[in-house]
């Protein structure tokens, strides 16, 4: 695959596959998005999602979310499912589940949500937790949610047994929890070693490598599912590049941007099932899609990507 610029690829790829079935293989500049089979059941799940923190959560707070529109639009025609959200994230559940279900999408998306009433790390109210998870089912106007995470571990105990009912019963797919903070690290181990979890959310990036360690090991050994966040340390990591090109070995593993740099360093761990990058423009939606497009590093290939990534100066 020939190197492009950004310009270029995603002028290349911009009309590619609309009118394909969404619930079929789609195409990114005539290449096939990669897939990776939840463990728990072996149903692939494209490896390149969407994420709805950050700046996609800051314009669903606005009057005018037609550019959230744009990007779920990109997602779903170039093959894309994961959606993953969170009542804490803002409007972004409230507005989203609105746009897709105006956009007739809803049943076509796998989408992931949170649950967490609790503050500051103290007990959760079972009745307040029920409550913020049956206002996630009336947002997305489904009878059955893909899957509901305990967000940061809050209360696991008593919101994850929730959980466990609500799967019991048919109305949740899959569940698990998730951190975004290294010092709750320890309890997310301890929880993924003695819980039935189908998945975890962490943070996962090419200069951020802690869950390497033990982590994403247990979670190969345990078959729980993966999401990794932030896989551009939100936006450490184009800050940290700056305007410098990409490496010329990068076309080795078919990476055209910095973004797919990135996002294919995370998925090209086996032990990560998919990573949901936020964004509020389609541009870099079809661009992020691109990460799960053609070649993946190797193992050696990933060291060198970390090499190099640490040789730069932090931001």
């Amino acid at each position: 695959m020939s190197m492009f610029t950004r310009r270029e690829w995603l002028a290349l790829t911009a009309g590619a596959s609309s009118a394909l079935a969404l619930d079929s293989i789609q195409l990114v500049a005539q290449r096939q998005v990669l897939t990776r089979g939840i463990p728990a059941t072996g149903e692939q799940l494209p490896m390149v999602g969407l994420g709805s923190s950050a700046t996609f959560s800051q314009v669903a707070r606005t009057e005018d979310v037609t550019a959230l529109r744009e990007v779920f639009k990109t997602l779903v025609d170039q093959g894309g499912t994961l959606f993953d959200t969170a009542p804490g994230y803002g409007a972004s559940e409230e507005v989203s589940g609105r746009i897709v279900n105006e956009m007739k999408i809803a049943d076509k998306l796998f989408w992931a949500t949170k649950v967490n009433v609790a503050r500051q790390g103290g007990p959760a109210d079972p009745a307040a937790a029920r409550r913020q998870i049956e206002a996630s089912f009336a947002r997305i106007k489904r009878a059955k949610i893909d899957l509901i995470q305990v967000h940061n571990l809050g209360d696991v105990p008593t919101q994850l047994a929730i959980l466990k009912e609500l799967k019991q019963q048919g109305r949740v797919r899959y569940i698990g929890v998730t951190t975004t903070f290294d010092q709750q690290y320890n309890e997310l181990i301890s929880i993924m070693r003695r819980e039935p979890l189908d998945f975890i959310g962490i943070d996962y990036a090419v200069d951020s490598r802690e869950v390497e360690a033990t982590i994403l090991p247990l979670a190969r050994d345990r078959r729980i599912g993966v999401l990794a966040y932030a896989p551009f340390g939100r936006t450490r990591l184009f800050r940290r590049v700056g305007d410098r090109p990409l490496p010329d070995w990068a076309k080795e593993f078919d990476a055209s941007t910095w973004a797919q740099f990135f996002l294919k360093f995370v998925i090209s761990h086996p032990a990560v099932t998919a990573t949901t990058p936020a964004t509020s423009q389609a541009k870099n939606m079809l661009d992020n899609i691109g990460g799960a497009v053609g070649r993946l590093p190797d193992e050696a290939t990933r060291r060198r990507m970390t090499a190099f990534i640490d040789a730069l100066p932090s931001v």
